[in-house]
């Protein structure tokens, strides 16, 4: 049985005044694989990833969505339709506590009843090994604990594919293995697709399936994991 395409980007175009950060970039993911997106600081990595969850146009280009041409409205509009976004500096609010965060997110019907929400919020950290307690304050929190949080919520609003961007960063090492153990298992029990945005080779060897590399704005090389060779390691990304 042929596996069903998630996402497809066709010759995305993104040009900033004196740049280019996309340049006729072409990406192919199916539904159920874990890819890494590796690039060097200024490849354009965090700028497509934006325009999948649709904070920014693009200038030029089509996006294809489970087989349809999408035009995104904005990050509103890629959650109902199951895309989720982790970003690399979290856009959770202090003052709030985890199911507050979370329930902002969802639905007037999904955030009302707050105790379902905190039994719910409960029962998917805990058994993600990302255990949260709802009423605690964001600003009580590790970094750690506010990306479970950032994780939880996409998983709350039933998303298909989830995009982390730069995972690891600030994230203490013995932590690190913990992410990618989570990640394979929102992969094995749910089927979802992921996209890593990653700078650490070790982790997006350990996490993903295969990979993306991007430089100056184009997709320059992917495969399966196996295939992230020394040359071009060498070539493309920082060792």
């Amino acid at each position: 049985m042929a596996t069903a395409q998630r996402l497809k980007l066709e010759n995305i175009v993104k040009e900033y005044p004196g740049c280019r950060a996309n340049d006729g970039v072409q990406l192919t993911v199916n539904a159920g694989e874990i890819h890494a997106l590796l690039g060097e600081n200024g490849a354009g990595k965090s700028t497509l990833m934006k325009v999948i969850y649709g904070v920014i146009q693009p200038d030029a280009g089509s996006i294809t969505w489970n087989g349809h041409p999408l035009t995104l409205q904005g990050p509103a509009h890629a959650r109902e339709l199951g895309i989720g976004m982790v970003f690399q500096h979290f856009s959770l609010f202090e003052t709030l506590t985890v199911a507050e965060n979370i329930a902002l997110s969802l639905p007037a019907d999904q955030a009302r009843d707050r105790c379902k929400l905190e039994a719910r919020i409960s029962e998917v950290s805990e058994h993600y090994g990302m255990a949260l307690d709802p009423r605690r304050y964001v600003n009580s929190l590790s970094i750690g604990e506010r990306q479970r949080v950032e994780i939880v919520r996409c998983l709350i609003q039933e998303s298909s594919l989830l995009i982390l961007d730069e995972p690891t960063e600030g994230i203490q090492p013995n932590i690190v293995r913990d992410i990618s153990d989570v990640i394979r298992k929102l992969n094995t029990e749910l089927g979802l697709t992921v996209l890593l945005v990653e700078q650490k080779l070790p982790f997006a060897r350990r996490a993903a399936e295969s990979f993306f590399i991007m430089e100056r704005g184009r997709m320059v090389a992917n495969g399966p994991m196996d295939e992230l060779n020394d040359d071009l390691i060498q070539r493309y990304l920082t060792v």
